[in-house]
């Protein structure tokens, strides 16, 4: 009896394991089977070509019919809508792995750096041509190279002239009947002093009672001589251009200056410039005169300093390289000068497309990285960032270094990036099935001028309990709302709007509300 009692006790255990085991079994493949089914269904399927396509189902893409890939969970995407819906989450990992760095926009005294270059060149209100007075032979040269300095008064050149040697002898000859016709003297004399003889060269003719055919030039100015034009035994005339000379104890550094730099630059700027002939030497000089004319072939204006030169260390021809720093303020050629600060941001900052500008922004009171595309408008381009005339307020954070990363994690998850704009937007939603809007349809008006106006109208609108979208529309003005009439009416979220400083066609915005927007989103 006993051991037919063991064995059926035996049986009846390993009986009741078998049968835990196949129950346990049938659950866990039931749980596997539910978690497998709940996380297809709550995958967010999208196109690689195509990242503004999104559904909720496996599928093709409607644009170019490549199989659809998962992109992210619902429940991430609701966590990120429940945000903004089209606002970029980021974990912090992958924000340190892209090194993403943000700054507080904040407001500055804009100050823009020129960099211009040119040469050394000759004072041209110190440059004298030495011309011969008389028709003649050049006798002699007592000056015979390019560079060579003279003195005034000292004797260039000695003309053999037989037109000069006929007046001399009509001076001799005046001279003797002095007593009978001294107005004949006097116009001898003066004929002389027009061919540039000096009186103390005529009363030597006077005293001495001899004519010569030979004559001095003497240098009219001190300087160097930057021009020879004549040789030993030229014949030459009234007027004949001898040589060039030039007084370089102060000299023009003149620049090149494109015309987009033209309306930062002034008379009376101050200038530091270096020379490559002179390295370690910084020379500072204001700006004198700036050409208004542009050359049309460079399209440049030249842009004069001038500066002096008693040692000589600065000879015509050296290159020169200036920086101008020039600030904004006041000045009414530039559209953002009119305040005393302007927000500045760096260059790296900015996401150029050549029709848009666009930057991100972080948003603030977010456990996790949040960032949102926001179209600005720049102003002047500095040497390192840009002025922002309208889209950023002072104290709000953006990116600064990693925006083209940003733009990527946007783009792969359909959101509004730089190469996905509104058009592309807009062509995505007629493609992909939209979601259902609960509730009424109805318009309103609401004053605003912005992205910021743009972003502030919606969000408000959608936290008031009933409302399921809100579209603000800022050509028209127009916002398109869907809302629950049994949660809201149409008073309330008028009254929401004024309060956030936005007049609409039902309520007025009131003036502490008003003053209180950025100036960027002042529209009366």
């Amino acid at each position: 009896m006993k051991t037919r009692d063991i064995v059926i006790i035996a049986l009846l255990l390993a009986a009741g394991i078998f049968i835990g085991w196949l129950l346990f079994d049938s659950n866990n493949s039931n749980e596997v089977a539910e978690h497998v089914h709940a996380e297809s269904e709550s995958h967010v399927w999208t196109c690689s070509m195509h990242p503004q396509i999104r559904q909720d189902k496996p599928g093709k893409c409607p644009i170019c019919a490549m199989d659809l890939i998962p992109l992210r969970t619902a429940g991430a995407q609701a966590n990120d809508a429940a945000l903004d819906p089209d606002a970029l989450m980021m974990s912090d990992e992958a924000v340190a792995l892209a090194n993403i760095q943000t700054t507080i926009v904040s407001r500055t005294q804009p100050v823009k750096e020129i960099r211009l270059y040119g040469t050394i060149q000759a004072d041209e209100r110190r440059a004298r041509s030495q011309v011969s007075h008389v028709n003649g032979r050049i006798e002699k040269l007592f000056v015979n190279f390019t560079g060579e300095t003279v003195r005034q008064g000292q004797t260039i050149a000695t003309v053999y002239s037989p037109d000069l040697l006929n007046a001399q002898q009509e001076l001799l000859e005046a001279a003797k009947m002095q007593t009978l016709q001294p107005s004949l003297l006097a116009a001898a004399r003066e004929k002389l002093r027009l061919w540039k003889l000096t009186d103390s060269q005529i009363e030597d003719i006077e005293r001495s009672g001899t004519a010569s055919p030979l004559v001095d030039i003497t240098a009219n100015t001190a300087g160097t001589i930057i021009a020879k034009r004549v040789e030993q035994g030229d014949y030459v005339t009234p007027g004949s251009i001898l040589f060039d000379i030039a007084d370089l104890s102060s000299v023009w550094v003149i620049f090149n200056a494109y015309e987009s730099d033209l309306p930062f630059l002034h008379a009376g700027d101050l200038a530091e410039y270096t020379l490559q002939a002179l390295p370690g030497k910084t020379f500072t000089g204001r700006i004198t005169a700036i050409d208004p004319i542009l050359d049309k072939t460079t399209r440049t204006a030249k842009v004069r300093i001038e500066t002096p030169n008693p040692s000589l260390r600065l000879k015509p021809e050296m290159y020169a390289a200036a920086l101008v720093k020039t600030s904004l303020k006041g000045d009414p050629a530039n559209a953002d000068a009119n305040a005393a600060d302007a927000i500045v941001i760096p260059k790296t900052a900015v996401l150029w497309t050549g029709k848009r500008s666009i930057v991100y922004v972080k948003q603030p009171d977010s456990d996790q990285p949040v960032f949102r595309l926001r179209e600005i408008t720049l102003g002047t381009s500095l040497d390192n960032a840009y002025t922002v005339l309208s889209g950023l307020s002072e104290g709000e954070e953006i990116v600064t270094h990693g925006t083209f990363t940003v733009d990527a994690s946007a783009q792969l998850e359909g959101k509004r990036s730089m190469m996905n704009n509104d058009q592309a937007v807009a062509v995505a939603a007629a493609l992909t099935p939209a979601p259902a809007h609960t509730g009424d349809h109805a318009t309103m008006t609401v004053q605003g001028l912005c992205e910021i106006c743009k972003d502030r109208i919606e969000s408000t609108a959608r936290t008031i309990a009933g409302v399921s979208s809100a579209k603000w529309d800022m050509e028209t003005k127009q916002l398109h709302l869907h809302y629950d009439p049994g949660k809201t009416a149409l008073e309330a979220i008028s009254k929401a709007l004024a309060q956030a400083g936005h007049d609409t066609d039902r309520h007025k915005a009131s003036a502490a509300a008003y003053d209180a927007l950025p100036d960027c989103c002042k529209y009366r």
